[in-house]
């Protein structure tokens, strides 16, 4: 086996062994050229051709290379995987890597090559030859400005005399002016001096260490001076230096069409303003019901119907109030709709299942899945169950889940890719996760109603109300192609999106609120349901990382957000960390708690109140979560309003402090502070073993002066304009009141 792949996997931070990189070289540079071989190859060579464009009047040039051998790279994890561990990896440790570097590549012509690998005697000395590959070296030329507020003469585009690939352009930063949104970002609010790019991507935890994120947008306010903002008008891959070179220049480069065509949009104003310009064009949240304000429960190891019952039946025991539950594994994890144990005849077509299709065996995992589900909205709890966006291929599929890839190839409703011996193939997923399954296009409404389709008795018969849509960052590389013709560096980034509505227009044909919870997304993702901040360890900067990810999430016009209480992973938090995380997620517009799977050992690494206080001894955890859990359930009226008034006035839920005082540059050294809506300042404990804390109070309109903040646990009045240091006993979280909301809100302080 001997296998050169151009673009490689598609993964957008790592260059695989067996491609060209970079994919499109620059005239005056070299290439690496790589191959993955199996074992009994011995020798590989490459022969360069250059074959230069008719109106050069050079002459063609042939060179041979000789490759040398490489430790392989992969896309895979080699650690800290989890059960995500990478298949990719496997296939490193059995192949040899080889590559050789071009020589200096010029501009204006085509260059093609191909590899030849010899085998050992073992294999009788054989030579393999791959295909021929072609590309062409490009250089940066200048070009019109694409915006008056880009800095003249810095347009440029990168063409190879055929097509352009990339353009970049510069706008003005000044002195004093901070940089924020982006989507999601957890490594900081404020990114001014820092270097980004907007690709969605699974970085399974450390976003804050690794800068990545599975929530980008290419939209960002411009704070502090007059008060603009922009977005790059694409679905492609862009990225940002916003100062890093230079401090008075924004960089940004995007991939771009044969044209060389990449829209922006600036926005003049207030944050508020440019947040609501920028809606304009992407779309605005659908207010979600009132019970998307309670604690959502949930654990990876709740796999059967009595486990979900005994969670729910200890909520009760332990008077903590909950409103939903988040079944991860109830499924088969093969189909993704029929519950596990459940008993039916494959539907050899793919069509749809109804429940009178299933018989569930008494001593099965899920005996009555729609009995759980009236016994659970009796209790005022809703359900919510895990959907993965993938035919699970590995290992070789049988029963329904094979039908159901026989009938998605029949029905065309999958992804696709280049087939080496020509035409296309189904996409299969060459991330870690599920490697090699097939991902029907949702981007399509035909395919996104072939595939929710499946899911319609889950809604309507047995009555689950909404669903955890995770795993939207699968679809690898620029080659793809969709339904619509279109390919991955156009469509990959909007995947997510897609995904999102297809399920928030399912349960709408079912008469529900369109209740979807993700973790990846783009833009346009402002209009389809509610995000967490995905998979993290459960650690103070963790913590830390997560609340910056809100608020740039709020800043770039997501409405209900939330995170794992504590991070998901790893080994439990500490009380205190647990405690601390709780009293943050009781002041964000989703409060949810969250475990990773732990193949049940024990002790159990659930983040239930109940388990975080068996396990760590912590006699305050159960009663300072359940103070909290109830105090939630008070706020709720208020979130509902709040929520309301978010989308419709385009002032976020989860408000960055520079929305309401955008020429405070104080508000940029307290960067982990927000407003609830209009009327709640929230400062989280963000350190172990803070007994107080620093808090810095923005001064308030001269309507609002006479009576100040309003310390919400001790009803004290204090002026705005400056910064105050609270006690912060453990049972205690920095919180303000203002405005008209004070006395209610006083009221549901109050135990």
């Amino acid at each position: 086996m001997i296998r050169h792949r151009p673009a490689g996997s598609g993964h957008p931070y790592s260059v695989d062994t067996e491609q060209r990189w970079p994919v499109v070289p620059e005239a005056g540079s070299t290439a690496t050229l790589g191959l993955r071989a199996d074992a009994g190859v011995v020798a590989v060579a490459c022969t360069l051709e250059w074959r230069p464009d008719e109106d050069t009047g050079a002459s063609p040039e042939t060179v041979e290379l000789s490759l040398e051998r490489v430790a392989t790279t992969s896309r895979g994890r080699v650690t800290d995987g989890g059960h995500l561990a990478s298949a990719a990896a496997r296939l490193a440790r059995s192949t040899g890597g080889w590559q050789t570097r071009t020589p200096e590549l010029r501009y204006g012509g085509t260059y093609r090559y191909r590899f030849t690998a010899t085998r050992g005697d073992g294999d009788g000395g054989r030579t393999e030859r791959t295909r021929w590959f072609e590309f062409r070296a490009a250089q940066w030329r200048p070009d019109t400005d694409a915006h008056p507020r880009v800095i003249p003469g810095t347009t440029e585009v990168l063409h190879d005399g055929r097509r352009a690939w990339r353009v970049r352009f510069a706008l003005p930063l000044a002195q004093g002016e901070h940089v924020t949104g982006f989507g999601e970002r957890y490594d900081a609010v404020d990114q001014t001096g820092q270097l980004l790019d907007a690709v969605v991507f699974e970085q399974y935890k450390s976003q804050g260490a690794e800068r990545k994120t599975y929530l980008p947008m290419p939209f960002a306010h411009v704070v502090g001076g007059d008060g603009w903002g922009f977005h790059v008008d694409t679905t492609r891959r862009v990225w940002f230096d916003i100062g890093a070179s230079d401090s008075s220049r924004i960089v940004i480069e995007a991939e771009t069409d044969a044209a060389g065509t990449v829209p922006l949009r600036i926005f003049d104003g207030s944050p508020t303003e440019v947040l609501g310009q920028f809606r304009d064009g992407v779309g605005r949240a659908t207010e979600l019901p009132s019970w998307v304000f309670r604690l959502w429960a949930s654990g990876n190891e709740w796999n059967t119907q009595a486990e979900v019952m005994r969670q729910m039946d200890l909520h009760r025991e332990h008077d903590i109030p909950v409103g939903s539950v988040v079944i991860e594994a109830w499924s088969d994890e093969s189909t993704f709709t029929a519950f596990r144990d459940a008993q039916y005849e494959v539907s050899a077509d793919g069509a749809p299942h109804r429940l009178s299709d299933f018989t569930f065996p008494g001593d099965g995992a899920w005996p009555d899945p729609k009995g759980m589900a009236d016994e659970l909205h009796e209790r005022g709890i809703r359900l919510h169950l895990w959907q993965i966006p993938l035919i699970k291929m590995r290992p070789h599929p049988t029963g329904q889940v094979a039908a159901d890839a026989q009938a998605a190839i029949r029905e065309d409703v999958l992804i696709r890719e280049p087939d080496p011996r020509g035409g296309l193939r189904p996409y299969r997923n060459r991330g870690w996760w599920f490697p090699l399954a097939l991902m029907p296009d949702l981007t399509d409404e035909r395919a996104a109603r072939w595939w929710t389709e499946k899911r319609r008795y889950l809604v309507e018969e047995i009555g689950v109300d909404g669903f955890k849509t995770d795993g939207g960052e699968h679809a690898w590389g620029s080659e793809l192609v969709y339904l619509d013709g279109r390919r991955g560096d156009e469509k990959n980034n909007t995947f997510p999106v897609a995904y999102a509505k297809a399920y928030g227009d399912l349960l709408r044909s079912a008469g529900k609120a369109p209740v979807t919870f993700s973790r990846a997304g783009f833009t346009g993702s402002q209009a389809h349901g509610a995000f967490w901040a995905g998979d993290e360890n459960s650690t103070w900067e963790a913590f830390r990382w997560s609340m910056n990810a809100g608020l740039t999430a709020a800043a770039s016009g997501i409405v209900y957000w939330g995170w794992d209480i504590a991070g998901f992973s790893g080994e439990i938090p500490t009380g205190e960390l647990y405690i601390r995380a709780t009293q943050a997620s009781a002041f964000v517009p989703i409060m949810q708690y969250h475990s990773e799977f732990n193949h049940h050992r024990t002790p159990s690494r659930d983040r239930t109140p109940w388990n975080i206080a068996e396990r760590t001894g912590d006699e305050r955890v159960l009663p300072l979560f359940r103070r909290y859990a109830t105090l939630r359930e008070r706020l709720v009226p208020y979130l509902e309003r709040s929520a309301a008034a978010a989308i419709a006035t385009d002032r976020p839920l989860m408000r960055p402090l520079f929305f309401e005082w955008p020429h405070d540059a104080a508000v940029w050294s307290a960067p982990t502070e927000w407003l609830l809506g209009d009327d709640i300042l929230v400062a989280p404990v963000l350190e172990e073993g803070a007994t107080e804390w620093s808090v810095y109070l923005p001064e308030l309109p001269e309507s609002e002066r006479t009576n100040g903040w309003t310390d919400a646990w001790t009803g004290e009045r204090i002026t705005g304009g400056r910064t105050v240091t609270v006690p912060t006993p453990i049972d205690r979280i920095p919180v303000f009141l203002r405005g008209e909301s004070v006395d209610e809100l006083l009221e549901a302080f109050r135990e």
